[in-house]
């Protein structure tokens, strides 16, 4: 095993030793990787080309993509099942639950199998609206749509250029960086030292940009998902600069807690939520300001959906202020839904300010990087070269 590959791996072997009382679950703790198994459907129910004004009688099965931890159904503790209730109330039965833990992953999932719905994050959403792979969605059939604020009901990452709505947002986080005093300071903290934590997906790279729209303004950085080949050249670099074995590429919020615990980060990339974990916990750890990018992950529903009024009721489900404050005590992410801001995620909504319209207005939100630069003119990269170049770095 090189050494690069190591480096991303080997945090996986260190639970346990985290010595912080944390009130919010992690969702990927040790015990909450386990699978709902894939259930064969062997009933043919008759699809439904669209669902009827008032969403019809469920077509009783519906198959389901989303991201590790954002649809829990009790395999990792009795107490997280958001799945089994939904089952009950609607008489939908979940014959399909994939999970799976990226943006690349997803995009395989979708290619080889058909699903009623799916939790997409920006990088994929704007592919599967551009390729017709999702429908439009009728909103007024979506009852706790207008809880969702507008900021984030607009989001570029939810709609085609008509304005049509394909997506609607689930979770949502934003990118900080934090640090332990002493440690590097400054816009680009994180990418100067190789002792720190960095997301691992392409989009970190959008984080580099705007790191470059700070320091080296003579590079015209402005919308940092929208880079021309010399601006994507320049946050590629800054990326690699101090790049090394001890780097770590956190894809679970658990590897950012263990980094800082066992001093192998002193800077990280890191949400909201981590930095109100070590508050609690007593440990001083600074946030660098700035402005910050974040996204948010949709519900949309696939173009060859055969279970469209289960969808239309699954989105209603999960976008009840009910199930998005488990899922959000759950994940440690953001709830779309303001109502959900109660109880043990009161704290958590202000940490990500999830309530504060001027803040929420502020945050980059991420789209997918395309050629032509979100529509608007000129020549930029595309997400695939974001890919490859990403690959090509962490290895």
């Amino acid at each position: 095993m090189s050494g690069d590959r190591f480096r991303r791996t080997r945090l996986g072997a260190l639970a346990g030793v985290v010595a912080l009382t944390v009130c919010l679950p992690v969702a990927t703790a040790p015990g909450a990787l386990a699978r709902r198994a894939a259930v064969q459907d062997t009933r043919s129910p008759t699809p439904s080309p669209k669902p009827s004004a008032s969403i019809g009688r469920g077509e009783g099965t519906l198959q389901v993509l989303t991201y590790q931890g954002h649809v829990e159904y009790g395999g990792a503790t009795a107490s997280a099942d958001w799945l089994s209730p939904f089952e009950k109330l609607t008489g939908c039965r979940v014959s399909r639950l994939d999970r799976v833990h990226s943006g690349e992953e997803m995009a395989e999932k979708v290619r080889s199998a058909s699903y009623d719905v799916i939790s997409a994050s920006p990088d994929l959403a704007g592919r599967l609206i551009a390729d017709g792979a999702v429908r439009p969605l009728d909103t007024t059939l979506l009852r706790s749509y207008k809880d969702i604020p507008r900021r984030l009901r607009e989001l570029p990452a939810t709609r085609d250029a008509s304005g049509k709505v394909y997506g609607v947002p689930y979770l949502w986080g934003t990118n900080q960086v934090i640090r332990e005093p002493g440690a590097p300071d400054g816009p680009d903290a994180v990418y100067r030292t190789e002792q720190s934590a960095v997301r691992d997906t392409p989009l970190s790279i959008a984080d580099a940009a705007l790191a470059l729209r700070r320091t080296r303004p003579e590079l015209g950085v402005k919308d940092p998902y929208q880079l021309t080949p010399a601006q994507l050249d320049a946050a590629v670099g800054l990326l690699a600069e101090h790049d090394g074995p001890r780097r770590v590429y956190w894809t679970s919020t658990l590897e950012v807690i263990q980094a800082f615990s066992t001093g192998e980060a002193h800077v990280a990339q890191a949400l909201p939520y981590h930095l109100d974990l070590f508050e609690r916990a007593g440990r001083t750890v600074e946030r660098e300001k700035g402005p910050v990018t974040g996204w948010a992950d949709a519900w949309m529903v696939g173009t060859g959906a055969t279970s469209p009024n289960c969808a239309y009721k699954w989105l209603n489900w999960v976008g009840s202020a009910d199930t998005q404050h488990s899922a959000a005590a759950w994940t440690g992410l953001a709830p779309a839904n303001v109502k959900a801001c109660d109880g043990e995620v009161r704290r958590l909504c202000d940490a990500y300010h999830a309530r504060d319209d001027r803040e929420l207005g502020s945050v980059l939100f991420a789209t997918r990087p395309t050629k032509d630069c979100g529509g608007s003119g000129g020549e930029c990269t595309d997400y695939t070269e974001w890919e490859k170049r990403w690959k090509d770095l962490v290895k």
